[in-house]
């Protein structure tokens, strides 16, 4: 019988199988129990429900990519500093890709993850700013925020359709996406240019493909 503490580890270990072989749209809260070895009332207790597992998979990607902050690019430019962040949550992420496509898939159907997933993407953008030493405070705050966020959505394309060993493509959609932000995300000189910069990398992403994508 598992221990109480190992319940969260479990819960979202199965649930990441599940969705890769199954489907995440799929897969029941009965199912992941089954899996892990646990009764409802220890999951209803740990996870009351879908979406909480999955923002509990974000919050393990963000403690990734937080623990592993490269103290040697203190001195590198904010742009070198994102790069090496976003890679480092794409290579934490790397080995659940099809359970994470699963999930991105089934949202556009899932109402309580349309309504929470934009807010889990923000969130942990917001961390990944600060882990690049980037203020997320005030305005500029926000729209970076929003920049890195997009900029992150865009990439995820490229990541998913991504089968070499080095990540190549993913690399160098990421280098791309930055280059082409650079100015919102690095020193912003004002709001409008960057809205104007937000507004230009919202038009090369998909509707709807904010939701979810805080699932890391």
């Amino acid at each position: 019988m598992p221990r109480k503490t190992e319940f969260p580890r479990l819960i979202v270990d199965h649930a990441l199988e599940l969705a890769a072989n199954q489907g995440w749209a799929e897969t029941s809260l009965s199912d992941i129990a089954v899996a892990a070895g646990l009764t409802l009332a220890e999951l209803r207790g740990t996870y009351p429900s879908k979406t909480a597992i999955v923002a509990a998979y974000t919050t393990r990607i963000d403690e990734t990519v937080l623990n592993d902050i490269d103290p040697t690019l203190a001195d590198k430019s904010s742009r070198e500093r994102l790069f090496d962040v976003l890679m480092k949550r794409f290579i934490a992420m790397n080995p659940h890709k099809e359970a994470v496509r699963s999930i991105l898939r089934s949202y556009t159907s899932d109402v309580e993850a349309l309504a929470r997933g934009p807010l889990s993407l923000y969130r942990s953008m917001r961390w990944m700013m600060e882990a690049a030493n980037l203020s997320s405070a005030g305005v500029r705050g926000q729209l970076r925020i929003k920049g890195l966020a997009l900029i992150y959505l865009a990439v995820l394309r490229a990541w998913f359709s991504d089968d070499s060993e080095d990540m190549s493509r993913t690399m160098a959609s990421l280098d791309r996406q930055l280059h082409r932000a650079e100015r919102l995300l690095g020193f912003l000189r004002g709001p409008r240019r960057a809205v104007e910069a937000a507004d230009g990398l919202q038009d090369s992403v998909q509707p709807g493909a904010a939701v979810g994508a805080g699932a890391g």
